[in-house]
């Protein structure tokens, strides 16, 4: 029913609202009205969940229609959805209607009950439907001062069946159950916004967590390589710098649930930034990596750039580095190579930094090789995609 949008026959001609006025309610049952008033105030309090199929039961009673449900506008998708659908059509539970080509649709603009005759007519989906409409009622689910919702909709059994009486009962039942429904989801989005603050609270401190166990292994394994007091504050420092550089880029998307991951070279830009961002080259794939692999790709790359200021390329004016990577299906394969700096050969025993860097690379369960070539440090690295996206 929802790809057959053409119309036939100007709208104007299927619609007769102007005959509820003419038609006077038969035997209008004030009491049974006023009943079903109180039966829905009792739903919306007992099971709010449930009005909505018990609006439409209620609709289909007193106006004595073959079915009847109702059409719910979803704005980001401006169609409409059919709720609580109940007799004839009950079948259609669910069907979706796009806005600008439903009866629906020209209720909410109106904002007033529509009376449509043959409606199928004008609105080319609802033809070769499963039931022939003769007359169909709409009022628009709307309270006072608020967007209408909805339009609540019932089918009459033939020609002339609707009058006044039927519009106005209608009215007042979509006009009760509008305010019961707007509590309803401002109750929904209430619920949602505690279960999201409980999320991030939870998510902060798992984070603050891991932020100190971090620190607590830096310091101590600064401590055990330290020549003095100023050689160990300068190394935590620039190691407490890479921290906070990966934690400001989770803080940047940490209000998206769940979140959105940070992008591999945004993270290597930042790292290498402190150290002139034209003397480094970042060229690969785009590549998300998750939240703990932030935290260990920003410690990374600060030691082999430390390193790099310290003894390698970065030490001199016209040093560069330079770092491309690939990935098939289960590795990402980098280079980090190294020109224009002093002539490198291997370390005589492993420092502080080769220990951060090895041992970083093991808790990403991949594998390093350095290359000390004569023109620079030439570093190959193999790092599974899987622990980059935790």
């Amino acid at each position: 029913m929802t790809e057959f949008e053409d119309r036939f026959e100007p709208v104007g001609t299927v619609v007769i609202t102007d005959e509820l006025q003419r038609r006077a309610p038969a035997n209008p049952d004030y009491l049974r009205e006023k009943q079903a008033m109180q039966e829905l105030a009792h739903e919306m309090a007992d099971r709010p969940t449930e009005i909505i199929p018990r609006l439409v039961a209620l609709a289909m009673e007193i106006c004595d229609g073959i079915s009847a449900g109702v059409s719910v506008l979803d704005r980001e998708t401006n169609r409409f959805r059919w709720l609580g659908v109940q007799g004839a059509l009950a079948a259609l539970q669910g069907v979706t209607v796009p806005r600008e080509n439903s009866p629906a649709g020209l209720c909410l603009d109106i904002g007033e009950p529509v009376l449509f005759a043959q409606p199928g007519r004008a609105f080319g989906w609802m033809q070769g439907g499963v039931l022939p409409v003769s007359e169909l009622l709409l009022v628009p689910l709307q309270s006072k001062a608020a967007a209408p919702l909805g339009a609540l909709w019932v089918i009459g059994k033939a020609a002339g069946h609707f009058d006044s009486g039927h519009a106005r009962a209608m009215s007042e039942l979509a006009s009760f159950a509008a305010v019961a429904l707007r509590m309803i989801q401002a109750e929904e989005q209430l619920s949602q916004a505690l279960r999201i603050q409980e999320t991030l609270a939870s998510e902060m401190n798992h984070r603050v967590k891991n932020v100190f166990a971090l620190t607590e292994g830096m310091v101590r394994l600064s401590m055990q390589c330290a020549a003095s007091k100023e050689d160990l504050a300068a190394t935590l420092m620039g190691r407490l710098h890479a921290l906070a550089e990966a934690h400001a880029l989770v803080g940047r998307r940490f209000d998206q649930m769940p979140w959105a991951g940070a992008d591999f070279a945004d993270v290597l830009t930042r790292i290498l930034l402190p150290h002139d961002e034209a003397r480094s080259t970042v060229r690969g794939p785009p590549v998300s990596i998750g939240e703990r692999a932030v935290t260990s790709v920003a410690l990374l790359f600060h030691e082999l750039a430390t390193n790099a200021a310290k003894y390698g390329s970065l030490s001199v004016v016209q040093g560069v580095v330079e770092i491309e990577w690939d990935f098939d299906s289960k590795d990402m394969r980098l280079q980090w190579r190294e020109a224009g700096g002093p002539v490198t050969k291997p370390p005589t025993k492993d420092g502080n930094g080769v220990k951060v860097i090895n041992g970083t690379v093991q808790q990403l369960s991949g594998t390093i090789d350095f290359d000390w070539r004569p023109d620079g440090l030439v570093a190959r690295l193999r790092l599974p995609l899987a622990s980059l996206d935790r």
